[in-house]
Formats: C-alpha cells, structure tokens, sequence
C-alpha cells in the first residue's frame, strides 16, 4: 500500500508544486509594476497615481493568471481521477 505522502513528495521533486517560484514571479512582478509606475509619476509629476494604478494592475494579472493555472491543474487531475476509476471498473 502507497503512503499518500509519498506520492505528495515524489510530485514535489519533478516539479509539480512550484509554489516558492510563483510567489517569487509575483513579487517580482509587483516590484517592476511599481517601479515603472514610480518613473511614470517622476516624468508626468502625478506622485502616487501610476504607482498605485500599475500596482493593482499587476496584482490583477498575477491573480488571473493563478486563477487559470489552478484551474487548468485540477480539470488534468479531475481527468486523471476518471481514468483511474474507469481501469479499476474495466478488470
């Protein structure tokens, strides 16, 4: 009998979970959408307006995109399930 955390752990290490690398992409997205909000504001002289604008911007895409991510992965995994369930069925 399987352990199910050892099927968790033998996920983890070809890559299937990459939360750290998520987190680090949207940090980093974060930062570059403040950044060039900051040099928008310094070149137009409206101090807090496209910092907060292209912030949220980001926040936006970035949640999206995870949105879709997560979606997509348990659509595979839900299909994944239904397989299994149908090779167990047909013996």
């Amino acid at each position: 009998m399987k352990l199910l955390f050892t099927q968790a752990r033998n996920a983890r290490a070809g890559g299937a979970d990459d939360n750290l690398g998520r987190g680090m992409e949207t940090a980093l997205l974060l930062a570059f959408f403040l950044g060039i909000g900051w040099l928008l504001d310094q070149w137009l002289g409206t101090r807090p307006l496209f910092m907060i604008g292209l912030v949220l911007f980001g926040a936006a895409g970035s949640f999206i995109k995870m949105k879709f991510e997560y979606d997509g992965r348990m659509e595979r995994l839900e299909e994944e399930r239904r397989e299994s369930a149908r090779a167990r069925a047909a013996k």
